[in-house]
C-alpha cells in the first residue's frame, strides 16, 4: 500500500477507535450523557398532583423548584445549572406513573427524576433499568434496594435484612407516658403502601412494647367510604377486654383521615389519634377539617416548621422566593420535594465535574453528611434503612405544637 494511503488508513482507524471508546464509556464529553450538557443538567419529577379523592401532593413540585432555584442562584452543581422541567402528574394511577417515567426518559431525556412522590411507583423498574438516578419519598419498597433509586430520608418500608425507623412508636410512647400495658390499633388503605405500612408498623409498635390490638389494610384505596361505622366499631372493640385501644394510628391520606377521625370522635373515642400526613396549615381553613384534626398527633420525618434552626430558616426563605415572594402556608409535601432535590444535588456535587450516571453512583456509594432537615444521611445505607429521625406535632386550638421534639432513634432489625 502506498505510504499516503497507509497514513490515511491509520488515521481513520485511530479516529474510529477514539469515537467508539468515547461512545461506550460515556467519556468526559457531556453530550454523550443523557440530560447533561456542558452547562446544564436536566431533571424532572413525578408527583400525584391530582387524585380521585381530591388529595394532592402538588406542593412537592414547589419544594423541589425552591431548592433547585437556590442551587442555580449559587452557580449550579460544579458549574452546571439545573434545568428542572417540573413534575409530571401521575394521578396516583400506576399506568400514568409508568407513562410519566417513560416520557421523562425517552422524550424529555432527563438525567434524573427528583422528586418522585406517590403511593404508586409502577415506573420504578423502568427507571432503574434505564439507570436514571431517582430520589423521592421512600414510602414504597421500590426505594429499598434498587441501585438507582433513593429515598430522601432513606428506605421507610424495608425488606427483610433492613431496619425499621422507630420514631412513631417511640414518639407515641412518650405521649402516653410509656408503652407498658398500652394498646394500639393500626388501619390503612387496601393498597401496596397500606399493606407494607401495616406490616412494618405492627413490628415497630410491638418492639416498642405496645400491644397491637388491631392491624388491617382494609379501607378501599380508590373510593373513600361514606360510612365509617363498620371500621370504627371494630377498632373500638379491639382493645383489652373488648374496649377501646389507647391509640389509633392511621396510615392513610388526609381525606380518609378526616372521615375516620370524625367518626371516632362522634363515637366518643378519647384516646390518642395519630397519622403521618396531616401536617398542613392549609387544612385548617375549613372548620370541619380543623375539628376532625384537633388533638391529632402527626408523625414528621423532618424538623418541624416550628423549629428555628439555620436549615429551617433557609428552607422557609427558599420557599418564599419560589412562591414569588409570598408567605405561603408550609406543608410536608414542600419538604418532600425540597429534600428530594437536596439529596440529588448533594450527591451530584460530590460526583464532580465529569457528571455521568457512573460518577453519580460512585459518589452515592460513599455519601454521608450531617445536620440536615432529616438528620444525618448516609448512602448506600439509605437503600436498606431510614435515617432514623423524626418528631411528633399536635394540632391544638387551630395551630400545630411540637409534642415530641425532632429526635434520632436507634433503628430495629426488620424481618
Amino acid at each position: 500500500m502506498p505510504r499516503p494511503l497507509r497514513v490515511i488508513a491509520a488515521s481513520f482507524a485511530l479516529l474510529l477507535a477514539t469515537a467508539c471508546n468515547s461512545a461506550s464509556s460515556g467519556g468526559s464529553d457531556p453530550t454523550s450523557v443523557r440530560g447533561v450538557t456542558a452547562d446544564t443538567v436536566k431533571v424532572g419529577g413525578i408527583v400525584s398532583m391530582t387524585t380521585a379523592s381530591g388529595y394532592s401532593k402538588k406542593d412537592t413540585d414547589l419544594g423541589a423548584r425552591a431548592r433547585y432555584d437556590r442551587a442555580n442562584a449559587e452557580g449550579g452543581v460544579n458549574g452546571r445549572k439545573i434545568e428542572y422541567l417540573g413534575a409530571e402528574d401521575d394521578g396516583q394511577d400506576p399506568a400514568r406513573n409508568l407513562a410519566a417515567a417513560r416520557k421523562l426518559v425517552q422524550q424529555d431525556k432527563v438525567f434524573a427524576v427528583s422528586p418522585m412522590s406517590s403511593v404508586t411507583f409502577a415506573g420504578a423498574d423502568f427507571l432503574d433499568a434505564q439507570k436514571v438516578p431517582t430520589v423521592g419519598w421512600g414510602t414504597l419498597p421500590s426505594f429499598c434496594g434498587p441501585a438507582h433509586l433513593y429515598g430522601f430520608n432513606g428506605c421507610l418500608v424495608p425488606t427483610p435484612g433492613g431496619t425499621l425507623n422507630q420514631t412513631w412508636p417511640e414518639g407515641l410512647a412518650a405521649v402516653l407516658d410509656g408503652s407498658r400495658g398500652k394498646s394500639v390499633a393500626l388501619i390503612a388503605g387496601d393498597n401496596d403502601a397500606g399493606k407494607f405500612g401495616i406490616r412494618t408498623f405492627t413490628q415497630g409498635f410491638k418492639a416498642a412494647g405496645f400491644q397491637v390490638a388491631y392491624a388491617k389494610a382494609v379501607v378501599p384505596a380508590t373510593s373513600m367510604p361514606s360510612d365509617w361505622s363498620a371500621y370504627t366499631k371494630e377498632i373500638l372493640r379491639s382493645g383489652p377486654g373488648g374496649g377501646a385501644p389507647d391509640a389509633v394510628v392511621s396510615v392513610m391520606q388526609t381525606p380518609y383521615n378526616i372521615g375516620l377521625f370524625t367518626a371516632l370522635k362522634r363515637s366518643g373515642y378519647k384516646g390518642v389519634i395519630s397519622d403521618p400526613t396531616d401536617y398542613d396549615p392549609g387544612l385548617l381553613a375549613k372548620d370541619a377539617t380543623k375539628q376532625a384534626l384537633d388533638g391529632v398527633h402527626v408523625l414528621l420525618q423532618f424538623q418541624p416548621f416550628e423549629s428555628d434552626s439555620p436549615a429551617m430558616r433557609q428552607f422557609k426563605e427558599d420557599i418564599r422566593k419560589a412562591a414569588g415572594g409570598k408567605d405561603v402556608p408550609l406543608n410536608m409535601h414542600m419538604m418532600t420535594g425540597y429534600m428530594s432535590a437536596d439529596l440529588f444535588l448533594s450527591v451530584a456535587a460530590k460526583a464532580g465535574k465529569d457528571l455521568t450516571v457512573e460518577s453519580f453512583q460512585k459518589a452515592a456509594s460513599a455519601f454521608s453528611d450531617t445536620g440536615t432537615l432529616v438528620g444525618d444521611r448516609a448512602l448506600p445505607k439509605g437503600r436498606k434503612e431510614s435515617f432514623g429521625c423524626g418528631a411528633l406535632v399536635q394540632l391544638k386550638n387551630g395551630r400545630y405544637e411540637v409534642a415530641v421534639p425532632f429526635t434520632c432513634y436507634p433503628p430495629i432489625p426488620f424481618g
